[in-house]
Parts: structure tokens; sequence; C-alpha cells
């Protein structure tokens, strides 16, 4: 999947969405039917986690398919509202889009880096098993920090 641009963005965008659904639904049992906010401090962590892997590859597709700068910022703005993701995705698939490519233009045997951001991405895609650990982990720290801030509403 890491190899295919396009299968990795329909499925993170699909996660994205799919962690939404889990943190609506938690939401409803803790604010609507006040049966429970375990659905909230699971669901909220999961879809917090998967906004920031959407986000990562969103980014990578951005350096390296090239978008202009409207479809990154629709790209990562996406993300914001329950399910956009899944709209983004089918959107930026046409061609008059940009398109989602099923190889990675920076890609093994591809075009040469013409930026520091390329370049950087263009050594991630030489070695993608260690790129995908860099990349979870970074999500970790960031989710860890976020974390220890606390919550984005004061509490009461």
């Amino acid at each position: 999947m890491l190899s295919n641009p396009r299968r990795l963005f329909r499925f993170v965008a699909t996660a994205e969405a799919i962690s939404w659904t889990l943190l609506i639904i938690g939401m409803v049992l803790k604010y609507v039917t006040r049966t429970t906010d375990l659905g909230v401090r699971i669901f909220g962590g999961l879809h917090g986690f998967v906004f920031l892997a959407y986000v990562l590859v969103a980014l990578a597709l951005w350096v390296d398919h090239r978008w202009p700068l409207r479809t990154g910022a629709l790209a990562l703005l996406s993300a914001l509202p329950p399910w956009v993701t899944l709209w983004f995705e089918r959107w930026v698939e046409q061609p008059r889009h940009g398109g989602l490519q099923p190889r990675w233009r920076l890609g093994e045997g591809g075009k040469p880096p013409a930026s520091a951001p390329e370049r950087l991405l263009a050594g991630a895609l030489r070695r993608p098993g260690a790129a995908a650990l860099l990349g979870v982990a970074v999500i970790a720290v960031v989710f860890a920090v976020l974390l220890w801030l606390g919550p984005p509403v004061p509490k009461g």
C-alpha cells in the first residue's frame, strides 16, 4: 500500500471518515443519551491519531504530486468537518483537479527532487518501511504532546 499513493490516500481518507463516525457515536452516547463517556475517550483518541496520519499522507501527496496551494489546502481542510475526506479523495482523483497517481513521482526511477521537501520525501520513499515507522513515531509524539496539553476546551 505504501508504494501506491492512490491506495494509501484512499485508505487514510476512509479511515479518517470512519474515525469521525465512531467519535460522533461516542459523543451521542456522552452528550445525548448521557450513558457513558467511554466512547469519546476511546474514539476521540483514535480519531486524533488517524487525523494526524491523514495530514501526514496529504502533505506527502501535496509535495509528490505538486498540487497547487488550493488543492493542498483543501486536502488538509477536508479533515476538519466529518466525512469530507471521502469527498475530497474522489474530487482530487479527477485529472482536472490534480489526480491521484498509482506511483510516487519521486519514487524509485521517478523524477529527481528539486526542493528540500521533495528531497525529504524522496529519501522516505527509498526506505518505505523505515519511513512508515518514523511517520508513526512522529504521529505518536505529536499525539502524546497534544494529550499532555489537554483538551482544546476547558472542562466545566
